[in-house]
């Protein structure tokens, strides 16, 4: 698989030389894979016999902050895909054992709702129709964008997920997401727009780490960064900690030295 061109806009071909080195080039300014899934939010399970393009996809995917497990063969992929706890399935078709399709139509027999894409070589209108008509739900054709790729990842997730609670809580910290208002003890917090969208995405993955990346993805909808925004996204954390911890005798947001922030009541 190797891309073509540069940044977000970068394709990705089958079979290419030094895989894995060019896509995290082109996304370098995301959290490192490891960091990542210690404490991934979303569990995506890429079923991929070409062991680059499996490597690339785990690397880019986790760098974008998402848990990725690999399957290189067909009855991994059905074992593993069968066993629940994913949000997402990738899908190659052409595996060695049952391929894609036999795999999808063996989950969807099984009732499995859980979201697959099919990422494959094959172009033809009648494999796209086979693979919609087995059940996928998105339907992509290599050599793809990368960052086409993590839109139609975030569509998928968006239809599956619940509508969020609009009303949040962390000790004496009370957030009204709906009403987009704010208070710490009984205190009115008077925040701006992407304050109150950051501290509400902090505060609905309160317990675990997030990464720069998943802020700059989630909270500034940046999924591919030219130009990283770390110090931007420090700033507004610094910004935000001293309205919402200032007074309080308990800290809330917490930094993680080269992860990202946590909140939680007491230090992490």
């Amino acid at each position: 698989m190797r891309p073509r061109g540069r940044g977000a806009h970068a394709r990705c071909d089958v079979g290419g030389k030094d895989v894995q080195e060019n896509i995290q080039k082109n996304f370098s300014g995301a959290a490192s894979p490891v960091a990542v899934q210690t404490s991934a939010v979303t569990r995506i399970l890429v079923v991929e016999d070409e062991a680059k393009v499996a490597r690339a996809l785990r690397d880019g995917l986790g760098a974008e902050g998402y848990d990725v497990v690999l399957a290189a063969a067909g009855e991994d992929g059905l074992s593993l895909a069968g066993s629940g706890g994913f949000d997402l399935v990738v899908l190659d078709l052409m595996l060695p054992g049952r391929d894609g399709i036999e795999i999808l139509s063996e989950l969807r027999r099984s009732g499995d709702p859980t979201p697959v894409l099919i990422l494959t070589a094959r172009d033809t209108v009648s494999d796209r129709v086979a693979g919609l008509d087995a059940g996928a739900d998105d339907y992509l054709v290599k050599p793809f964008a990368f960052a086409e790729l993590l839109a139609r990842i975030r569509a998928l997730l968006r239809r599956g997920r619940p509508e969020p609670s609009p009303r949040l809580a962390l000790a004496d910290l009370q957030v009204d997401a709906a009403g987009r208002t704010a208070t710490r003890a009984g205190r009115t917090l008077a925040l701006t727009a992407l304050e109150f969208t950051l501290l509400e995405f902090l505060l609905r993955h309160q317990g675990q780490v997030v990464s720069r990346g998943m802020i700059a993805r989630e909270v500034w909808n940046e999924p591919a960064r030219g130009t990283p925004l770390d110090n931007v996204i420090d700033v507004h954390i610094m910004r935000l900690r001293r309205k919402v911890d200032r007074e309080a005798d308990v800290r809330l947001i917490h930094t993680v030295r080269g992860v990202g922030f946590v909140m939680r009541e007491g230090e992490p």
